[in-house]
Order: C-alpha cells, then structure tokens, then sequence
C-alpha cells in the first residue's frame, strides 16, 4: 500500500508563491490567518492525515461498512478515528464562530480535505458532505433553524448528507416523487426514498441531518416544483436536543466497486418531519448552494487521487529494475536500470504529476474565491467577480480534474504493471475508489451541459468573453522568461481558439440544439486542457523566483510545464476537432439499429 505523505512543499508553494494567499486573507479580514498560521495548520493537518486517516485506507477497502438489523457500522478504526478528528476540532476550522466555529477561510479547509481525501477518499467523505449541508442550512435556513442545527454540525457531531436521488429519475430531479405534507407547526411531514446517499447512515455520529429535495403536495411538475427540506435522523427540539426518532431509517447499503469504507445508502423518509429551506418550489435553486460547494470538493478529490497516485507509481519507479535504457546503462553496478529512466515510464509519471499540480493550482484559486463570496468585507464587484469565475470555472474543474484523476490513477497501476493490478499494492484501490468522483455530484456530461449550454450560451457568452479576455490581456503584461515565451504563444492562441471554436457551436445550436450535446464534452475537456496550461505557466514563472535559493525545485516545475505544452495540450486540438464536428454521426442511428 503505497504510504501517503503531505505535499507540503508544493501546497506552499502554491498557496504562498502563486496565489499570495498573506494578502489575499488580509484584504478579506482574516487577519488572524497569517502565513504562519496557515503552514502551521497544514503541519498539523499532514501529521493527523499521515497518522490517523491514512492507516484505515486498506481496512475501510477490504472491511467495507456492515448493514445488519437495519444498523449501518463503520470499518474497523473509523469511529475512534472520527472521534480523534473532532476532538482535534477539525470539523470547526472554517465555519462561523458564532455557533463554535474557527471562523478560517473556507480555502484553508479545502487544502485540509484535500490531504484527507488523498490518504482515504471513503473517510473523508464522512465529514465532507456536512460543509455543504451547513452552508446550505446558513444561506437558506431561518435563525431559529440555525440555532437548532448548527452548533452540534459544526463540532461534528452530527454529519450531514445530500439526498436528491430517486430510483427512477436518477440525474432528472423533476421527476421525483418524494412529497412533503404541511403541518399547522410550520414543518413538514416527508415520504419517499432516495438512493445512493453517501454517509447516508453510520455509527461515527450522533445525528445525520439529512438536505432533501420533495415535493410539496399540489405544487406544479417537474423542476418547478422542487422544494429543499432539512430532515434529521432523529426529531431534534427546539434547544437542540435529540428527541427520539423521526421516520427516517436505512433501508440498504449499496454493494461498490469503490469507497468500500463508506455507506451508501438507501434511505427511506416514513412521514418524516422536516423544514423547509429557503422558499417553496425553489428548492432547485437553493439546493445549488450545497451542490456548488461540494462540485468544488469533488474536483479536488480528482487532485488528491492523481497525487496519492504519483506518490505511489514514483516511488516504485525509482526502484523497480528492469531493462536497460535504451540510451546505454544508467545503473550499470545494477542487474538492470530503474524503469523511471524509460521514456514511457516517464511519461505516465509526468501527467500524473502535471495533472496533481496543476489541479491543485487550479482549485486552490477557485477556492480564493469563494472566501471572496462568504466574505463581509469584499466589494459587490470584487463578490460578483468571484461568482461569475465560479460559475464559469466549476464545471470544468469538476468534470476535467475528476476524468484526469482517473486517468492518472490509471497510470499509477500501468505504471506497476502487473503488481499494480493486485490489492496488496493499493494502486487498483486508488482506481477503484476515484471513479465516483466522476459520476457523483453530476457526471462528466452533466457537468459539460452546465458548461456549454447554462453558464456560456446561457450568459450569451458573457462569462466566457470576461475570463478570456482578462487572462489574455494578464499574459500580455506579464514580464515572461525567454524560455518560457513560446508557451505564452500558445496560451493566448488557446484563448482564442475558445471564443471561436464556442461561436461555431452557438451558430449550429440555432439550427439544431441537439449540437449542444453532441459538442459538450469535448467542448469542456479542451476548456480543461486550456485551463490547467494557464495554471502551469503561471507555475513556471512564480518558479523564477526561487531560481537562486531551490533551483531544483524552480527547474522541475519549468520542466514539468515544458511537458504539459507539448505533450498535454495538444490533446485539446483533438477536442476541439470533435466538439466542431455536426452531430450527424450520433444521431443518424436509428435507435433499434442498435446491437
């Protein structure tokens, strides 16, 4: 099993050299996060992650979770882990201070799951999933709901989950059934059952409270009338104390082809009393806030998978023997050279590393900016800024980090060869657990659709113009290395290509809208290419500065970058050469040709 360590230096690097996140909190009122406090916490955070959560990695795999007399228990060391991880007050780092939280910014936390997430993707989950239920409960939840609620979130104590999936409807949430009765009290009584809940039910906490999507009775079909509902496990009183059950109960868990150590449940709501959030048949809108929060998160987990990866595939290549280069005998006192000398070896490694690197540039800035939208202090224009990069940048970071995290664990196997495909490597593991970061929360062509039809032909182009014009105009001021100019060349090129290859689909769309989904996909996965050579370039000049003092360090990231704009963006000419294609070759079977 391969040993995951804290990639301190790099998240440094990039927190500090590349993002000047001293200032950036300052300007936003976090004056007590310092650059100080910052690497202290991550210190911290690297210890307990390579401690604590990453030994249970295996065991949470093999053990999985146990479903017995409708009681759902947790892999061995889970809970003791889980209690570590509160008493550690972990859960409170960047949520409000008035219900016990930290009060740090939310892209300091995002740094924490991201090292959780690498060392064990199905524990981290567990804790995961109640940030977006809190943020959901404190944007669209009532003052006396908050109180009830948020405190016992906030240390951990109770987790939180997203319930929105039917067995009938699964990503088209206007067809669901679950329906919610009004009560002369102001709540609701929910019936109906929701599958593939992640931590949807486990012996790690307290209470679950549960952020459901139903229907209030007599309200009108599909999306429009979509309501979002708080709905905890067990009845909660009004000074926040348990009050016995509530209808709510685990009907399965569901048997995976990863995250073993975490429950996926089917979970059944019995008349059930709840609260609605935010107002009625605008549940879809308010459920965004918790889906937007956690689309961010799970890019991340494509991050952390490609690095725990990486870390895996190059150590082993560094001592693997076998063949001899064929450029002459690196290790020639050896029977063979290490494979890391090979150019293919080299290659596999090099993505895994660009794909890790860049990605947590990429998330890490979007995470900037949400500390900019929760924050009191910053501007509406500075807010509406970050919200539009947002809106622009999280389905591609979703989508195109997720695929390239599988893709990357998929070379860490390659990169073992036969070892990799065995369990006791843990390479399969990473694999295994990392493909439902590219189904949940959206899959890759619910996320392109977001992309291409909602947030770019939606916004008539706006958001693409204003990101694309801004990194355009920022590149063209920006005093380049000489070495580094022909990559400059080929960003701007890039850019532009974008806008043109973005028009093109626009005018055959007028004629036939089937061309937005035919052009989707590989219309997001060249935005991703595009987006993470911007991320490595800006990588490779922040690197200059450390020229003198880490030369090392300064020439492995210009090396890295020399590789991602010549062996990695290329990949988006032939994106864009499909999204540009008319969607005659997918259309033009009839459906009961096919065999």
């Amino acid at each position: 099993m391969p040993a995951y360590h804290a990639p301190l230096k790099e998240m440094h690097f990039v927190l500090h050299d590349l993002l000047n996140l001293g200032n950036h909190y300052a300007s936003l009122g976090f004056n007590e996060a310092t650059p100080e406090l910052v690497d202290a916490v991550l210190e911290e955070a690297g210890k307990f992650t390579e401690s604590v959560i990453a030994p249970l990695n295996r065991v949470g795999d093999e053990q999985g979770c146990r479903f017995e007399q409708g009681t759902v228990s947790t892999p061995e060391g889970f809970k003791s882990a889980y209690q570590q991880y509160i008493d550690a007050g972990w859960p409170t780092l960047a949520q409000p201070e008035q219900y016990g939280g930290q009060g740090l910014p939310y892209s300091l936390n995002l740094v924490c799951a991201e090292m959780q997430s690498a060392a064990n993707h199905a524990f981290a989950m567990y804790p995961g999933l109640s940030h977006g239920a809190q943020a959901t409960l404190m944007a669209h939840g009532d003052d006396a709901l908050q109180q009830r609620f948020m405190p016992k979130l906030v240390s951990g104590e109770w987790t939180g989950t997203m319930c929105l999936t039917e067995a009938h409807c699964g990503s088209d949430l206007g067809l669901l059934r679950t329906k919610a009765v009004p009560q002369e009290d102001g709540s609701y009584r929910l019936s109906g059952s929701k599958i593939f809940i992640s931590s949807g039910d486990h012996d790690l906490a307290e209470n679950i409270v549960h952020i459901v999507i139903a229907r209030i009775e007599g309200a009108p079909a599909g999306t429009k009338g979509i309501s979002l509902f708080l709905v905890p496990k067990l009845a909660v009183g009004d000074a926040g104390e348990i009050a016995g059950p509530n209808g709510v109960s685990c009907g399965a868990i569901e048997h995976k082809m990863g995250i073993n150590g975490n429950a996926t449940c089917v979970i059944n709501f019995d008349d059930a009393t709840g609260y609605l959030l935010g107002e009625p048949n605008r549940g879809l809108n308010a459920m965004f806030t918790f889906m937007n929060a956690a689309r961010v998160g799970v890019a991340t987990e494509g991050v952390a998978a490609a690095e725990a990866s990486f870390q895996g595939a190059l150590a082993y290549a560094r001592e693997r023997l076998q063949m001899r280069s064929l450029s002459g005998p690196k290790c020639p006192e050896k029977a063979a050279d290490p494979i890391i000398v090979h150019p293919d070896v080299r290659r596999m490694l090099l993505t895994q590393k660009a794909i890790a690197e860049g990605g947590r540039a990429m998330v890490y800035e979007m995470a900037t900016w949400v500390d900019v939208t929760k924050s009191a202090s910053a501007s509406a224009e500075a807010k509406q800024r970050a919200s539009d990069r947002l809106s622009l940048l999280t389905p591609i970071a979703k989508a195109f980090l997720t695929e390239m995290g599988f893709e990357a664990t998929s070379l860490g196997v390659q990169v073992f060869g036969g070892h990799g495909y065995v369990s006791e490597w843990g390479m399969e593991q990473l694999m295994r657990d990392t493909k439902i970061s590219c189904l949940y929360e959206g899959t890759t062509g619910i996320q392109a659709l977001d992309l291409l039809a909602r947030k770019v032909l939606g916004s008539r182009g706006a958001l693409l113009e204003s990101y694309c014009t801004e990194l355009g105009q920022w590149w063209m001021t920006q005093p380049i290395p000489d070495p580094l100019k022909p990559m400059q060349q080929q960003l701007l090129a890039h850019l532009q290509q974008w806008g043109e290859l973005t028009q093109g689909i626009a005018i055959r769309a007028q004629q036939n809208p089937d061309e937005i989904g035919a052009a989707s996909v590989d219309y997001l996965m060249f935005a991703g290419y595009v987006v993470l050579a911007h991320q490595w370039l800006k990588m490779a000049v922040a690197a200059e500065s450390r020229r003198e003092t880490d030369p090392d360090f300064c020439q492995s990231k210009q090396d890295t970058a020399y590789f991602v704009f010549a062996r990695l963006l290329p990949k988006a000419a032939s994106h864009a050469a499909l999204a540009a294609q008319d969607s005659g070759s997918l259309m033009r079977m009839a459906e009961h040709q096919f065999r």
